[in-house]
């Protein structure tokens, strides 16, 4: 009987064992979908409009006196941090750069917009930030390649 109870057991420690490693690789993947979706957003939805001179995006940089030259640096900084994201020894560092960019984008939307969407900057920095923490172990990856 104690053959049956032990093998019996067995399994279940095993299963158990096992459920850590599965919800690890499943934070794992909705992490890497996360990064998929912020890449996309800042990618197509943010930089591309202010790339390609869309009228609205150039609208609101004529508005705060920033002209297009301002436009284009912007994009190329959300372009620059979307692809980044995607970047496995980049993505703590993209993560973080674009948090302070979307600081930034807070601070214009209070100052020059009436705070009108200033809350779209602050939504987006909270996937953003858990981005750059869980994936901070790159971060000594990216220090080791630089000195280098």
């Amino acid at each position: 009987m104690s053959e049956t109870t032990a093998t019996t057991s067995a399994p279940s420690v095993t299963s158990a064992a096992s459920v850590p490693a599965a919800r690890r690789r499943g934070a794992r993947i909705a992490l890497r979908g996360v990064q998929v979706i912020l890449a996309l957003f800042f990618a197509v939805a943010s930089a591309l409009p202010k790339l390609i001179a869309h009228a609205s995006a150039a609208g609101a940089f004529d508005e705060m006196g920033w002209g297009h030259a301002g436009m284009y640096a912007i994009g190329i900084l959300e372009l620059a941090g979307a692809v980044a994201l995607l970047v496995p020894v980049l993505q703590s560092v993209a993560a973080t750069a674009l948090s302070a960019l979307m600081v930034g984008a807070f601070v214009v939307q209070l100052t020059y917009f009436d705070g009108e969407n200033a809350a779209t900057p602050l939504i987006l920095m909270v996937p953003l930030l858990l981005v750059a923490w869980a994936r901070r172990g790159h971060n000594a990856e990216l220090l080791r390649l630089v000195r280098r």
